[in-house]
């Protein structure tokens, strides 16, 4: 049944920032907001050069309302010492949507497999303690298409279903894309397939 659609999920409102710090090595950790592959891409070349002069750029992150899309990275790192205490911070919040790069200095003493994981999962915990949380919606996005002499029942459609619109072309035909939450879809189709001149289109 659609209302047991799942589509609301935690995530972290802004960029935050945490430190650890240990014989000398610096793990300054930064936990980001993201949406997309992409946006990720972009913040961690971004960070490579911000923070050239380090010896590791260390990284997790978790996309979708899901969940399932995820990925670890040790970059350099003995395996499974950072990327992945890096993850395992971000589910114990239960979080997604959510990027943590923990960038280190070398210190000159090595910490070993135990005191990294230590190192990596306290500077994560730091950040996103500082981050905070927010509850985000899973939504998908439709083109409705209309004559002009339905757009009271489409509007009227639009606001009972809580969709956000966005642009919107009140032409001689008339059309407007609006994000419907994913439990709410199913009832928002059937609105519009009850106006008769309406057409709905899939955008995502």
């Amino acid at each position: 049944m659609a209302e047991q659609i799942k589509d609301t999920y935690q995530s972290i409102p802004t960029t935050a920032e945490g430190l650890y710090k240990e014989k000398g090595s610096r793990f300054i950790s930064l936990a980001y907001p993201v949406e997309t592959e992409e946006e990720i891409k972009e913040i961690l070349d971004g960070l490579r050069k911000e923070y050239h002069d380090a010896r590791h750029h260390c990284y997790a992150w978790r996309l979708g309302h899901l969940g399932d899309k995820y990925r670890a990275n040790d970059d350099g790192e003995p395996s499974g010492s950072a990327g992945r205490p890096i993850l395992g911070q971000i589910d114990s919040k239960g979080l997604s949507d959510v990027l943590v790069v923990v960038v280190r200095y070398f210190g000159g003493i090595k910490l070993g497999v135990p005191g990294l994981i230590r190192a990596y999962k306290t500077a994560t915990a730091d950040a996103l303690e500082n981050a905070g949380v927010v509850e985000k919606t899973a939504k998908k996005r439709f083109k409705i298409s209309f004559g002009y002499l339905d757009m009271n029942s489409v509007m009227k459609a639009v606001k009972d279903l809580g969709a956000d619109i966005s642009n919107q072309d009140f032409g001689e035909s008339c059309s407007l894309e609006a994000s419907v939450r994913l439990s709410s879809i199913e009832a928002f189709k059937s609105r519009i397939d009850d106006i008769k001149e309406a057409k709905i289109e899939d955008m995502d």
